[in-house]
């Protein structure tokens, strides 16, 4: 094995360099190590798991107890890249290996999986645990600024290492096999820069278009600030460009100053994004989506016969919240002082409309700053999906986010993090002869 002078100190180099200490590198690291491989954890921040540390408002959502089957009719972008992997790992195989690791666990509404405590902070510390059980070397405050590759020929490299920057110097650190779990662009806060795309380009792998993803939505309409604040619970939002229905789903939403959030918007802009790009897209939100129109206007038609000299907007918290109690009459050129026994056919027919139909015209996704994943990534036909080793880089493995691969809120990204950087681990051990 070949030595390296690390300042004045000969150090054997590791066999693995894992570039990036979130969910994924921190799991890889963890199983490579638990099979006697000699493992060096490489992260920029001042400690690790920081974007895990914010998941799912800091309770940490970290997989979905379903099939595999399930899990990736769930995966947005490439789904069947997953199969391997997640048929080697399913959701159900990563709670147990939690539970068995200490990490007391629950499974909610959604079959979503959360530690017990509702603390991520107990997912980084069974996760740190066992990086210390198995002798990880782990090297805070420490950027890679490119990876080192020993040519072979000329449409093939063979990873040789890092170059990194750690208190203002530059070092160098070999392996024959790195690992990068560098994740995306999202959270910058957390420390996200893009940085594995750029090594990825640089040692000729491709890398898709990159955009934000389970992120808030622009709107338009102004009437939307009036709104800020309202939380919907089981409304439809539908989406359309011209004929053609382009998402469907039912869920809770939120209104904001700027638009729409909360998890029925986040998994929209899984799938609309694109579509964005491209222009404004028409949406509408039924706020009564159990309720059959017909049914609707009876009710309606009866409230307003109950009572006739009450002013429509009076009676209208029968309908709806406060917030769209008071938008709802001007929406449908209802007056003020309208009463009840004055509404007209139109009148009625138009607030009908507006209930099951509000209409929305979203503008644009909100930034990386708001945005849960990255969509876009390292192209998924560079990348051998049983051991996520580059086909034309010889030893370096990409895992996590930093692939072009992505799902909708409820943990399924977490579980995308977990068995792509098992199937890495696997494979590591496999190279050493240790599986």
């Amino acid at each position: 094995m070949m030595n390296i002078m690390m300042g004045n100190k000969k150090k054997e180099h590791p066999d693995v360099i894992v570039v990036g200490g979130g969910a994924a590198g921190m799991f890889c690291a963890a199983l490579a190590s638990e099979t006697g491989l000699d493992v060096a954890l490489l992260e920029q921040n001042e400690k690790l798991g920081k974007k895990l540390f914010i998941t799912g408002k800091g309770r940490c959502n970290f997989t979905n107890a379903c099939s595999p089957e399930e899990f990736r009719s769930n995966v947005v972008t490439n789904p069947k890249f997953l199969y391997s992997a997640s048929e080697a790992l399913c959701s159900q195989d990563v709670i147990d290996l939690f539970e068995r690791w200490g990490l007391r666990t629950k499974v909610e509404r959604g079959r979503r999986a959360f530690p017990a405590s509702d603390h991520s902070s107990d997912v980084i510390a069974v996760l740190e645990k066992r990086l210390h059980a198995g002798n990880v070397k782990i090297s805070l405050h420490t950027r890679v600024l490119k990876l080192l590759t020993a040519a072979d020929h000329k449409d093939s490299f063979e990873a040789a290492g890092v170059e990194y920057e750690r208190g203002g110097m530059r070092e160098r650190l070999y392996a024959k096999h790195v690992v990068l779990a560098t994740g995306g662009l999202s959270y910058p806060s957390t420390g996200a820069t893009g940085d594995g795309y750029r090594f990825a380009r640089e040692v000729g792998l491709e890398v898709t278009k990159l955009s934000p993803s389970l992120v808030p939505i622009n709107c338009k309409e102004e009437y939307v600030k009036a709104l800020q604040g309202l939380s919907l619970k089981n409304v439809e939002l539908r989406v359309h460009r011209g004929k053609k229905l382009l998402f469907s789903e039912f869920g809770e939403l939120l209104f904001t100053h700027f638009g729409i959030s909360g998890p029925l918007v986040l998994s929209a802009s899984a799938v609309l994004g694109r579509e964005l790009e491209k222009g404004s897209l028409p949406a509408e939100i039924d706020l009564k989506p159990a309720v059959l129109r017909e049914q609707l206007d009876a009710r309606f038609v009866r409230v307003f016969s109950e009572n006739p000299k009450k002013a429509v907007k009076n009676v209208l918290p029968e309908f709806y919240p406060a917030k769209l109690c008071a938008l709802m009459p001007g929406l449908a050129g209802i007056a003020d002082e309208l009463r009840c026994c004055d509404i007209s056919k139109l009148q009625r027919e138009t607030l009908l409309t507006l209930t099951k139909a509000l209409p929305l015209t979203l503008s644009s996704l909100r930034g990386y700053n708001e945005a849960v994943i990255t969509k876009g990534g390292i192209a998924v036909r560079e990348i051998d999906p049983r051991t996520m080793e580059a086909k034309r880089v010889k030893g370096l493995y990409t895992i996590g986010e930093v692939l072009d691969v992505d799902a909708y809120t409820g943990g399924y990204n977490l579980q995308i993090a977990w068995c792509t950087a098992a199937a890495c681990a696997r494979q590591l051990a496999k190279a050493y002869g240790l599986a």
